[in-house]
Order: C-alpha cells, then sequence, then structure tokens
C-alpha cells in the first residue's frame, strides 16, 4: 500500500484516513483533544468510550466499523492522483473492549493489523472466532500480516484467560479474612472482574473513573464507589505496589493479585512482585502467548510478518521463530493447497459480501470490486515463490490517586 493512504494507531503522518485500534496510551500517543488530521475510523464501542479519554475531541470526525463488515473506502492515490478503493473489515480482537484486528483490500493485495490481541486456541467461542477470520479471507492469500508481538518468545506461556480467571478466584475463596486488592489497567480485564463478581456474588470497588466505564459498558451492577460494601478492590496497576500492600497489612490483613502475562512482574523501582508474601501474580494475558501466535500464522500463512512491537525488551521479531511459515514456502503451500483443494473457486472479491451499514453498495462499486478481485487473481498466479475505614482513606487515596489512564503495561 502507498504511504499517505492510512495510518493505524499513528496519528503524526499525513494520511487520508486514520485507524484506530483500541485506546490503550501506547496505541493513542499524538492523539489528543485537538487532534483534528483527518476521518478517524474506529469499533462502535471504541467510539462510546471516546469522551473517557479525548473529553473534548470533535467527535463528527469519528467513523464507526460495525464488527464483520465490509467497508468500501474511496481514496486518491498519492502516486498517481487516480481514484482508488479500499475495502476494510474491522474483526474482534479479544484484547480490551472495543479493540479490533483491520484488515484491509485493495490494489496493493491483502493486508492484516491485529493491533493488541489475543489468540486462545482453548475455551468458549474458538471454532466461531477461526471461521469468521477464514470465512473474511476468502481464501485470499494475505500479503501482509501486522502482528502484535509482545510475547512472540517460547518461554512466554500461559493459560486461557477462563482457567487463569478460575485461579484467581480460588486465590480470593482461600482467604475469607482477608481484604483483596487487585492490580487492573483503566480500560481491559472487565471479564475478569466480572467473573469474581459472579462466582463470589460480591460488588467489586473501583475508582470513579473506572466506574463511569463500567457503566457505559452496561456492568454498573457489578461495581461500586462504597468501601463498606465489599472487601474486594481493583485499583490502578501504577499504584499497586509492596510497600502499599505491606502498609495495608498493618490495618487488616490484605492480599494483592496481579494479573499479568510476565512471570517476573515487578513494581517501577524493578522489585519483583512474586517476591512479596502478600503479593499473588496470575498468569492472565490480553496478549497471545508464543503457541497462540504461532497458531495463528499457521492459520493464516502470510506471504510477510511485521512485528508491531519493537520497544519491549521482551518481544522478539516474529521472523526470527516463523519465517518458514511465510515467504517462499508459504507460496508454495499456499499455491498448492489451491490447485488441490480449492480448484475452480472464484476468489474475486464478491461486492454482495461488501457491505457498508451505511448505505448499500453502488452499481460502479460492484464493477470496481470485480477488478480487485481480478487483480488479486493476477497477483497470485505471479508470485515468484517469495475502600477500607477512616484509618485507610489515605492509603486507598494513594492507591486510587492520579485519576483514570489508559494505559497498557501488560
Amino acid at each position: 500500500m502507498e504511504s499517505g493512504m492510512i495510518s493505524v494507531d499513528k496519528w503524526s503522518y499525513g494520511s487520508q484516513a486514520y485507524f484506530l485500534t483500541h485506546l490503550h496510551a501506547d496505541h493513542t500517543a499524538g492523539l489528543s483533544s485537538t487532534w483534528n488530521r483527518g476521518p478517524l475510523f474506529c469499533s462502535r464501542l471504541t467510539a462510546k468510550l471516546f469522551p473517557c479519554k479525548f473529553p473534548s475531541f470533535n467527535l463528527f470526525l469519528l467513523r464507526v466499523l460495525d464488527i464483520g463488515s465490509w467497508f468500501s473506502l474511496s481514496f486518491t492515490s498519492p502516486s498517481s492522483g487516480s481514484p482508488t478503493t479500499i475495502y476494510v473489515k474491522a474483526i474482534d480482537a479479544q484484547h480490551c473492549p472495543g479493540s479490533v484486528m483491520y484488515l484491509f483490500r485493495g490494489d496493493f493485495g491483502c493486508m492484516l493489523f491485529t493491533g493488541d490481541f489475543r489468540w486462545e486456541v482453548t475455551g468458549s467461542g474458538v471454532e466461531n472466532r477461526r471461521a469468521m477470520l477464514l470465512d473474511a479471507l476468502k481464501n485470499e492469500t494475505l500479503d501482509t500480516l501486522h502482528l502484535d508481538n509482545t510475547y512472540c518468545n517460547p518461554k512466554y506461556s500461559f493459560p486461557s484467560r477462563e482457567v487463569a480467571a478460575r485461579e484467581v478466584v480460588d486465590i480470593i475463596s482461600s482467604h475469607p479474612k482477608h481484604d483483596v486488592v487487585i492490580a487492573i489497567d483503566s480500560l481491559g480485564k472487565e471479564d475478569l472482574l466480572l467473573h469474581i463478581s459472579r462466582e463470589l456474588d460480591i460488588k467489586i470497588w473501583v475508582w470513579p473513573e473506572r466506574l463511569q466505564i463500567m457503566h457505559l459498558l452496561g456492568f454498573h451492577e457489578h461495581f461500586t464507589t462504597q468501601t463498606s460494601l465489599t472487601r474486594v478492590r481493583a485499583v490502578p496497576r501504577y499504584s499497586f505496589s509492596i510497600e502499599t500492600l505491606e502498609a495495608l497489612n498493618t490495618i487488616r490483613p490484605t492480599i494483592g493479585i496481579m494479573p499479568s502475562g510476565l512471570p517476573w512482574a515487578t513494581e517501577q523501582n524493578g522489585n519483583p512482585f512474586s517476591s512479596s508474601e502478600y503479593i499473588f501474580v496470575v498468569p492472565y494475558s490480553d496478549h497471545s502467548c508464543f503457541s497462540e501466535i504461532q497458531e495463528f500464522i499457521e492459520l493464516l500463512r502470510p506471504i510477510k510478518i511485521k512485528g508491531i512491537v519493537s520497544s519491549s525488551s521482551c518481544c522478539i521479531d516474529p521472523c526470527y521463530y516463523f519465517d518458514h511459515l511465510c515467504g517462499t514456502q508459504q507460496a508454495i503451500w499456499r499455491i498448492q493447497a489451491k490447485i488441490e483443494n480449492d480448484e475452480g473457486v472464484d476468489t474475486s472479491v464478491e461486492a454482495a459480501e461488501i457491505k457498508s451499514s451505511a448505505a448499500k453498495e453502488t452499481k460502479e462499486e460492484e464493477e470496481s470490486s470485480t477488478v480487485v478481485g481480478r487483480k488479486r487473481r493476477r497477483i497470485l498466479d505471479q508470485v515468484d515463490f517469495f475502600g477500607i475505614r477512616v484509618s485507610r482513606v489515605s492509603l486507598l487515596r494513594r492507591l486510587c490517586r492520579g485519576g483514570v489512564r489508559l494505559a497498557d503495561t501488560e
């Protein structure tokens, strides 16, 4: 794809359209309440949560993409000045509320941006998610996969979130006389908190800004800001520390739970949480572990992979481990599979399958779609095989000091 067409989670580039995968701070760096560079595409739930992050943002810039529907977008080629059409579909990324992956099709081929995602291979809904993704590809070759490589290392292996959530409930149940403090981000881990609330039949304390988000998500009946109603409290991750847990234990027995995919989760000063007798680190992650990344790549068989994370010390270029599934070997595999299993299948992008919830397709769009399909077939054919009482108030204020921050450090 030509530069100057679209930007995904990048806000300083001169593009014709911008796409936001989710509202965590590392994906909104450069985005502000006064940002006005162009149309911003996002999921419907992200658009609903947008004012919590950017209160004065011009909401007229937002363009909602419903998950599972194709949308056609008109662009002008920066190099030739001629009109061109790009088709995009938003796919649930299973990372946090509103998070999506973006699948793009056009003259450039087929590209998938995962953003941050969790591709669980066990648990409920697995087969449906696989089927939906494959249906979106429609036997097309995936030319480029922009992949969340946060945990792209064999040493990262953790269970499904369902299993990890049961572990958290077991920890809380085995400490009936203790208060419980759970570290969370300002967006994400809602499923974990809901599981705790339902299994233990209790409400969970959250800070006021977090309660606002819970209200928007429709979960308010499970949460409260009244400290006297519950012994379980969810606090901002950045305020969760060994020092605070030790101070709370001088008043009342208290344990802390840190849900994280990192086995050596630490404080900002580098002290490992696992070294504290008061803290339990549970492998609950909203990113894919290594085996899940591998399954995802094996399913899609892209021509090329690009990792979207490069600043983290724990991430590795996915090509290091999965290059054998891409490029030349992938091209040979794809063509052989097509000859053996899909002979006679029309892989063109049918306009009837590409629908916008905003308007019906026009005849011209249908013709454009057919042209794109023919071009894609030519491309495929030409592959070169490549709370707590008064005495605790100050401590709780420490826990929630700083207000809401949409950050994702996990």
